[in-house]
């Protein structure tokens, strides 16, 4: 940009304004070889020259002593016209009295008369006008259109200089997000979305008015605030969403709000809005509550989690993800018999010892790395059914665990058909746990995926099965092989009747369907005697083992082997 307007092949426009002919034509010969020059007489004559021209003129030279309108006259209406108090001026004046007067009504600079030298009034012309430039680039890029707040990037800049100059005071950093906004832009149409944002950015703007406060607004439907630190933002929300009246023409706004309290100003702002958010999205769809703030527990966990984000991939390459196999039996017979298994991953950290399932499980399955996760244990468990076969001469078949993010993944048929070649096992031997929840999202899709794995000889079953949104209406188009009932059935079945009755539900839908069912978390002989009365084939649980490593389902094996001999 610095250099723009030398290789430029355009001339910037300047009008010269003064009543002495021959001070035109010294200025014009001048100016004339970097610029194209347009000259009047007085401020009148430059002010309709000014209105009606649509080319933007880059500067004025202006001389104060005239007839009809003299400059002081012209720079007050320039002052307060916005088209024109943006067009930078230069006064020609010998008389540095005229120079306070001249800046307070919006002059740039001076040339003195008698003229300085060429090369001097080249300078500051063109300095002027470089100045002005960039400052007008500033300023297009500095405000959001529509609400009139900072963009971001200016918004975390002010911020930044805001601290240089006083870095004690207290400040809490706030983000404030328009729930569900895209439908109300589909209902009520982009004009009234637009005023929302509008009413949004004045009501901040007047309520921290008497306060030291920076505003954005940031994506489609957020805005950030940094503002003199308040003990108390309840009323915010309300005081937002009650500035559109009773208006009919309007929808309901709701507000949710994320406060980082007190910040530390030794971390980057960007870092301080990401607390905010943290906990802005924290109560994302959580109607009870909107505003939440951020505290040093979620700062803790944050860090945790960010850790476990981090060590994944070294973890799965180290081996540091161990595959246990629970058993499942079946009861149906005179004495149980081990049929079957199911793969569950642990973690022990190198660092950070054993992480629960529960804690790694739901942050992966959220950012997506559960997909590598998933087909490490599926690779694991493959080559375990392996060497179990070869060992025992044998087949163990293990369920896995396929997550939502799996099963929409357009390589995830491509990437079974890997691991069962690797591993030289058939899809009879590898079973696929989808868990009914993944059923509502695309019913359809998925049904014609599991259509295909099933053609391909793999058994599906439909985990946690109880639990999800399916209608009994969809439960007879899905093509499942197995039912496996969720064990919060289970541990409540002797403790209520309503427990038991949804098990015998369950256990009568399978039969209905003709698949077995699995009963999970079955922990006490008498679930078990209760379950083979009702008819469930299969038991997984602490009843018969934990979930447990290789060498110690071999125990299972064996016992079981030795049993039948």
């Amino acid at each position: 940009m610095d250099n723009f307007g030398k290789s430029s092949r355009f001339k910037r426009k300047v009008l010269i304004v003064d009543d002495e002919m021959i001070n035109r034509e010294i200025l014009g010969n001048i100016l004339e070889t970097n610029y194209d020059v347009c000259s009047c007489e007085n401020g009148k004559q430059a002010l309709e020259i000014l209105s009606e021209s649509r080319v933007h003129f880059s500067l004025i030279l202006l001389d104060l002593i005239m007839p009809e309108m003299d400059g002081f006259e012209l720079l007050e209406i320039m002052q307060k016209n916005e088209n024109l108090s943006s067009i930078p001026v230069i006064v020609m004046t010998s008389e540095k009295t005229a120079e306070v007067k001249s800046i307070k009504l919006g002059a740039s600079d001076f040339i003195t008369k008698p003229y300085d030298l060429p090369e001097v009034i080249l300078a500051r012309c063109e300095r002027i006008i470089g100045l002005y430039e960039k400052n007008s680039i500033i300023r297009s890029a500095e405000k959001d259109e529509l609400t009139g707040l900072y963009t971001k990037e200016f918004f975390f800049e002010y911020i930044r200089q805001f601290e240089r100059f006083d870095c004690t005071k207290s400040m809490d950093a706030i983000v404030i997000n328009i729930e569900h906004f895209h439908t109300v832009n589909e209902m009520y149409g982009r004009e009234v979305g637009d005023e929302v944002l509008r009413r949004t950015a004045e009501v901040l703007t007047q309520r921290f008015e008497d306060v030291d406060f920076i505003g954005c607004r940031t994506d489609a439907d957020s805005f950030y605030l940094y503002v003199t630190h308040l003990d108390n933002f309840e009323d915010l929300p309300d005081e937002l969403s009650n500035a559109f009246g009773q208006n009919p023409d309007f929808p309901q706004v709701r507000y949710r709000m994320g406060i980082y309290q007190d910040v530390n100003k030794d971390v980057p702002a960007e870092d301080s809005f990401d607390h905010a958010k943290i906990a802005c999205d924290k109560i994302r769809g959580d109607y009870t509550k909107h505003i939440f703030c951020y505290s040093q527990e979620m700062s803790d966990k944050e860090v945790y989690h960010e850790r476990l984000i981090r060590d994944i991939e070294s973890s799965i390459r180290n081996k540091d993800f161990i595959v246990f196999y629970q058993p499942k039996y079946g009861i149906q017979g005179e004495r149980p018999c081990l049929q079957s298994a199911e793969a569950l991953v642990r973690w022990k950290h190198p660092e950070l010892g054993m992480i629960s399932p529960g804690e790694f499980i739901p942050l992966f399955e959220k950012n997506g790395l559960i997909q590598k996760l998933d087909r490490y244990v599926w690779e694991e468990a493959a080559e375990q059914i392996r060497k179990w076969r070869e060992k025992y001469g044998v087949t163990i078949p293990v369920s896995v665990n396929v997550s939502r993010v799996d099963v929409y993944n357009p390589e995830f048929k491509n990437i079974l058909d890997d691991i069962l070649s690797e591993a030289e096992i058939t899809s009879r031997e590898l079973m696929l746990e989808i868990t009914e929840s993944a059923y509502s999202e695309d019913a359809e899709g998925l049904i014609r995926l599991i259509d295909n794995l099933r053609d391909k000889g793999f058994k599906i079953e439909m985990d946690d099965f109880g639990t999800g949104y399916s209608s009994l209406n969809m439960i007879t188009t899905i093509p499942i092989d197995v039912l496996k009932m969720d064990m919060k059935f289970i541990r409540n079945m002797h403790k209520d009747e309503k427990s038991l009755k949804l098990v015998e539900l369950i256990v009568d839908i399978a039969k209905f369907l003709k698949v077995p069912v699995v009963a999970e978390g079955v922990e006490e002989e008498s679930q078990v005697n209760t379950l083979k009365k009702m008819g469930c084939d299969l038991i997984q649980g602490y009843y018969f083992s934990r979930p447990v490593p290789p060498e110690e389902f071999e125990v299972l094996i064996e016992k079981e082997l030795n049993s039948q001999s």
